[in-house]
């Protein structure tokens, strides 16, 4: 799973050709969730406060985050996106 951010000990992730909706990966230790990027919608589990950063950090980088989506889905190579300051 191609990492495209890191922050807080949260790491972010997208699978190549995944499924829709468009959406990210965070894993955050042994939790993991999946994140809708125009929703925000999870599915999974993270500590609230790793959760809020997430969230956060979605909402700064919504467009990058579905141009890279666009990227992923069509195998190509994945940039990495600012962390979360």
């Amino acid at each position: 799973m191609p990492e495209i951010s890191r922050f807080l000990g949260i790491i972010i992730a997208m699978y190549y050709r995944d499924h829709s909706p468009p959406h990210f990966h965070a894993v955050y230790g042994d939790y993991e969730v999946t994140v809708q990027i125009g929703t925000g919608d999870v599915q999974g589990f993270l500590p609230k406060r790793a959760l809020s950063a997430v969230q956060e950090w979605r909402c700064i980088h919504r467009d990058e985050l579905m141009a890279a989506w666009e990227l992923a889905r069509n195998n190509e190579a994945l940039p990495r996106i600012p962390p979360l300051e």
